[in-house]
Order: C-alpha cells, then sequence, then structure tokens
C-alpha cells in the first residue's frame, strides 16, 4: 500500500503516523528506507546536493515521478549529473520544501518515488 505522508517539523516526518527521525526514500512497492545520503556526501561533502550515484539508487524502472523533500528550509538540490539522470530516464521532478512536499506526495500518481530530507 502506498505510504501516505502525516506531517513534518525540524527533524521528523510521520508517515502513517510512524515517526522517521531521519531522511527517507520512499519506493514503488511502498517500502521505506532510510536516505543514502554517503553516496552524495562523499562526493560533495554534503547531503545537500544529491549525487549521480544517489540518483542511480533512488531511481526505479517504471518511475515516472521523483517528488523531492527538499528540507524545512528548502536547502538540498541535485547535481546537474542527477538531474540528467532523471531526465534520460523520463522520470519528472518536483523539489519542494518537505512541507509542501508532503501534499505533493499525496496526490502524486501512482508511479512515483519520493526522498525527504528532515531537517535544513
Amino acid at each position: 500500500m502506498r505510504p501516505h505522508l502525516d506531517r513534518t517539523g525540524f527533524g521528523w516526518l510521520e508517515i502513517d503516523g510512524h515517526r522517521y527521525e531521519h531522511d527517507v526514500l520512499i519506493r514503488l512497492d511502498g517500502e521505506i528506507e532510510k536516505r543514502k545520503k554517503k553516496l552524495s556526501k562523499r562526493i560533495y561533502g554534503t547531503s545537500h546536493t544529491v549525487s549521480r550515484d544517489e540518483a542511480k539508487h533512488v531511481f526505479e524502472k517504471h518511475a515516472t515521478t521523483l517528488i523531492v523533500g527538499t528540507g524545512q528550509y528548502d536547502n538540498v538540490r541535485l547535481s546537474p549529473e542527477a538531474e540528467e539522470y532523471f531526465r534520460d530516464h523520463k522520470c519528472d521532478i518536483h523539489l519542494l520544501p518537505t512541507p509542501a512536499a508532503i501534499g505533493a506526495w499525496n496526490a502524486a500518481p501512482e508511479n512515483a518515488i519520493g526522498l525527504f530530507h528532515v531537517t535544513c
């Protein structure tokens, strides 16, 4: 079943009544995983820029939409290489501050994947 995002605050995201205190990735099948920030941190020194390696990990065949919760203060961005990777795979990207990304996720098509940053 597709997870429903309930609410967020600095450092947390509530999904179907369960509180996550780390960044999350939501897969096509509804599985919720802890974000693998190291894939971007080792290249950029920060998790605020999503690398091509992380984009490859996030993307799934048949995903046509990516919702990115860019943090409470809208700090996360995709690197040009990550943007190109999603574009090459015909996956539309929606970057929104995490509070706004909740509504976008809940209204997104079934073939959406989500990446949500919970702090800055």
